[in-house]
């Protein structure tokens, strides 16, 4: 095997899109992505066993496209990658699965990776801003994950520092979409309507903010509060006959979400004497988390970087990056017997 610059090919199937990757080394060759979410937005959010089902159907054709993508064989690849958690179980299990028959077929070793550092590892595969440096502070936001980590080393040492309590902020931004008559998934349309909005028109509450709580729970997030403040405000207008604003609605919502999220991130830099903060997960494609979190970090004199957007949903591609980093460190590949893990902790960067 090439431990210089190893040729990873990864799959992800932790939620409810069949990621292919292939990558050599920190060099992407393919990122191929099958979402099933239109399968999901009749039932309002992620059905998990509608997801693994989809997952048995795309996984095959969408490794055959990465691999025509990248342009190399099957044969080709020095090791498998895969997601093993966190995630969906049954999502995991087909992914897991396939992982390990593909392994054994061509007799390649085997990685099981972490799904929340791939998200940290997605920058590596970048072209521009040069390498990214460790350690750093890695806020990573999407439907299921809303997660404050201390990365001194994306191989072996990654420190949770905090995470939501309840709901993640995507799944915060999917429910609150709902109460205003928005398709699924919430995130990309109360974007478009908070555009035209006031994000000062309502002042909704920021969860885990106040003295008392920060003692406990300095960098820790809660969006179920925010989640109910905003259907008990929208439920009171709609009784009192008042024609709800949606798109003030929309943007006082993304502002108290983003207020949180970056404030406790650029907390955590400034606690840690970490002058760098890296943004990763699908609700960073959200503008105001992203402009956010540039006035904040240039105030803070702290560094930011954000992967591009293709690379911070779920994806195959993270994974290949992160065991290629484990292969050039030396470190051995996963054993055969390895489950899926639906609530890995993400102090395990490979199992």
């Amino acid at each position: 095997m090439n431990t210089d610059k190893p040729l990873v090919l990864g799959i992800e199937t932790s939620c409810d899109e069949t990621g292919v990757g292939i990558v050599r080394g920190t060099e992407l060759l393919a990122n191929t992505i099958a979402s099933s979410m239109d399968e999901h937005a009749r039932f309002g959010g992620v059905v998990p066993e509608v997801a693994a089902r989809a997952h048995l159907e795309a996984l095959t054709p969408t490794i055959e496209q990465a691999l025509e993508t990248a342009g190399i064989a099957l044969a080709d690849v020095d090791a498998i990658a895969v997601t093993s958690g966190p995630g969906l179980a049954g999502a995991l299990m087909v992914g897991v699965g396939a992982a390990k028959a593909l392994a054994v077929a061509l007799d390649k070793p085997f990685y099981a990776v972490n799904h929340l550092v791939g998200h940290v590892g997605a920058d590596l595969l970048r072209d521009d801003e040069g390498d990214l440096e460790l350690p750093t502070i890695a806020l990573l936001v999407s439907g299921g994950h809303t997660s404050l980590l201390h990365v001194r080393s994306l191989t072996d040492d990654v420190e949770l520092l905090g995470e939501t309590i309840d709901d993640a902020a995507g799944e915060a931004f999917d429910k609150v979409a709902r109460l205003l008559g928005l398709p699924y998934p919430g995130g990309p349309h109360i974007d478009r309507a908070a555009a035209s909005g006031d994000p000062a028109a309502v002042r909704f509450p920021r969860g885990l903010t106040l003295p008392k709580d920060l003692e406990k729970h300095r960098y820790d997030f809660s969006f179920s509060g925010l989640k109910t403040a905003v259907a008990r405000h929208v439920e009171r207008m709609r009784d009192d006959g008042i024609e709800v604003p949606v798109a003030d609605i929309a943007a006082s919502f993304r502002e108290a979400v983003a207020d949180v999220l970056t404030k406790k991130a650029i907390a955590a830099c400034v606690d840690l004497g970490v002058p760098r903060l890296l943004l990763g997960g699908g609700v960073v494609a959200n503008a105001r988390v992203r402009e956010l979190a540039a006035e904040r970090a240039a105030a803070a004199g702290v560094s930011l970087r954000i992967p591009p957007l293709s690379l911070c949903t779920d994806n195959g591609a993270m994974i290949a990056a992160i065991a290629a980093q484990r292969i050039m460190a030396g470190h051995g590949p996963s054993p055969l017997d390895v489950a899926a893990d639906s609530t890995l902790p993400v102090t395990t960067v490979q199992v």
